[in-house]
This record gives structure tokens, C-alpha cells and sequence, in this order.
């Protein structure tokens, strides 16, 4: 994704800190969960970490999971299989407009 591409909500502009109060979430909790490479927070050239309004969404998801009993490495499981049927579908629809000129859809 492209800097132009990229939307608001994909932006890593938050800290730590902030991500805390608006999740509920210990700062240490935020980075157990990247440890788990649950969530991939931005390190500016200082080590801190920033991340995105869709980081925060995440994040939320995760800790409603792990209140239901979930896992971390159910959550990662669960993440990569929805990453693979992403990948999967982009490579199709490529393969479709190649073959038949179908237009992107956003």
C-alpha cells in the first residue's frame, strides 16, 4: 500500500499511551500482544512506538477474544487464515481482469 493509498484510519500515528486509554488496555497488555505478533505498531527512528486508529480496532477484537477465553495463538491462527484469503481472492480477481479486462472493485 502506497503512502496515497493508505486512509486515515491505517495511519500509525498514536502512542502507546493513548492507545491504552482509549482500549482500556495496559501498556505492558499492548505489548505482550506484539510480542504474540498480534498487532504491528510503527517504530519511529527513537524506538517509539505509533499506532493506527485500525491498530486500536484490533486490538479491542483481541482483548473481547481473550475475555472469551481465546487464546493468543488461536487469535494468530485465526488472523493469518483471514490474511491467506485475502491474498488468495486479490489473486484471482488479478487473474480475472488479466484474462476477461474486469475492472478493479474497492
Amino acid at each position: 500500500m502506497s503512502i496515497k493509498d493508505e486512509t486515515y484510519k491505517d495511519k500509525k500515528v498514536i502512542s502507546i499511551g493513548i492507545v491504552s486509554e482509549i482500549t482500556g488496555l495496559s501498556e505492558r497488555q499492548i505489548r505482550y500482544y506484539e510480542e504474540r505478533k498480534l498487532i504491528f505498531p510503527h517504530r519511529t527512528k527513537k524506538g517509539t512506538r505509533k499506532y493506527s486508529f485500525s491498530d486500536v480496532e484490533r486490538l479491542m477484537e483481541i482483548a473481547e477474544k481473550i475475555e472469551e477465553g481465546v487464546q493468543t495463538f488461536e487469535i494468530r491462527k485465526e488472523m493469518l487464515k483471514k490474511e491467506k484469503a485475502v491474498v488468495r481472492e486479490k489473486m484471482i480477481r488479478g487473474q480475472l481482469n488479466a484474462r476477461f479486462g474486469i475492472p478493479k472493485s474497492s
